[in-house]
């Protein structure tokens, strides 16, 4: 289960005789965590004891009161949970493993993605649910959201990442949780549900195994981040590790691994570190594979750099081909300033990537691998000439 630090903003040790019971279960337990000292974040199993024994205890009185009871004491020690030290109305659906994706458009329209397909779900809250929600998420990750700096981006406490987006520049709070999800760890996980061929994941075992360079490209929601991590599972337990991303969202198990990730500016407008400082910083950590979440920015030539110092390395980016990934890498370094020369991305770029990996997401919500290519090394009229390696069948 998700759990944050506690909000004691509504903690009353004196609730009000006409409150539902559930609620001032809530209100004492907030209550006796906060006397105690006990921060969820920290004892999560020692607040559900709690929790179950506050249940039990109004029950008890409630009985030899003649009051409204709880039926369900197990249900009602996970509302409680949820509404003290969790994320409330939706900590069910972000509890549930067949949720991927959760997002609030507007109080009244919310929405999950389940095998890849979207649905809106039965549930209306609040604004101010939904902005104290929001504040509880945040509050997790260290991160803020205010008039001067209206977005944030962040991981909570389990992986999964969150965005969020205040107004005026939306009309509601706007809050995207996608889910950090252990089902799909490794290729052989991704073979078991027909995301990866044998065939192909062999192809990319071997490739894993020799330290090639590869790129894995796709649409918003193709599994590039999960295509990743299961490649990177496959490494061998020797190697080191360091992984750089905007947001941590990589599930890498592996012995010797450091991962980093990048860093607003502060209130002031300091403070701020950039996927390109701590790609350069990767390098001078003794890596052995370097992997970069997502590129989609400058950093394109940090990486391409970084491709050509002979350290294996391996990242996404959003295309929708093998060969506009290519592509769209050649362009993105022009970015970082007026003196780079594409032809020198791109003579780079053909030289130093070993493979790229599209993944599809199909219109019946299954994900695939739909091909893998490889560049020869020649750049013909301006484009990176390829070979194909793989291309799926089904």
């Amino acid at each position: 289960m998700l759990r944050v630090s506690i909000s004691l903003s509504s903690a009353s040790g004196s609730e009000p005789p006409d409150l539902p019971p559930e609620t001032r279960i809530a209100c004492r337990l907030r209550d006796r965590l906060r006397s105690e000292g006990i921060d969820p974040a920290e004892r999560p199993d020692e607040v559900e004891r709690v929790a179950a024994a506050e249940v039990q205890r109004h029950n008890d009185f409630a009985l030899a009161r003649g009051l409204e009871a709880v039926d369900d004491e197990s249900a009602a020690v996970r509302r409680v949970l949820a509404s003290v030290a969790g994320y409330g109305p939706l900590q069910a659906l972000l509890d549930d493993p067949s949720v991927e994706e959760l997002w609030v458009n507007a109080p009244d329209r919310i929405f999950v993605a389940r095998g890849g397909r979207s649905e809106r779900v039965a549930l209306t809250l609040t604004e101010g649910q939904v902005r104290d929600l929001v504040e509880r998420m945040l509050h997790a990750t260290g991160r803020r959201v205010d008039l001067s700096q209206p977005f944030a981006d962040a991981s909570l406490p389990d992986g999964s990442r969150l965005h969020v987006v205040i107004p005026d520049i939306t009309r509601h709070w706007s809050v995207n949780v996608r889910k950090f999800l252990r089902t799909f760890r490794t290729l052989d996980d991704l073979v078991a549900v027909g995301s990866v061929t044998v065939e192909a994941a062999d192809i990319l075992r071997t490739a894993i195994a020799s330290g090639r360079n590869i790129i894995v490209s796709g649409a918003t929601h193709a599994g590039k981040t999960t295509m990743l991590s299961a490649l990177m599972a496959t490494s061998p337990p020797e190697q080191r590790v360091v992984t750089v991303e905007e947001t941590f969202e990589l599930a890498v198990d592996l012995p010797d691994v450091v991962a980093l990730q990048a860093r607003q500016p502060s209130l002031e407008g300091g403070g701020e570190v950039t996927l390109r400082r701590l790609v350069k910083e990767a390098l001078r950590m003794r890596p052995d594979r370097l992997i970069v979440g997502e590129v989609r920015d400058a950093e394109a030539l940090d990486l391409i750099l970084a491709l050509n110092t002979g350290v294996p390395a391996a990242a996404t980016v959003h295309a929708n081909s093998a060969a506009d990934a290519l592509r769209k890498l050649s362009v993105l370094p022009l970015l970082a300033g007026r003196n780079i020369d594409i032809e020198f991305v791109r003579d780079a770029l053909a030289a130093s990537v070993d493979l790229v990996v599209h993944c599809e997401l199909l219109s019946s919500g299954r994900r695939r691998v739909a091909e893998i290519v490889s560049p020869t090394g020649a750049v013909v009229e301006g484009v990176i000439a390829t070979r194909s390696v793989y291309r799926s069948r089904t």
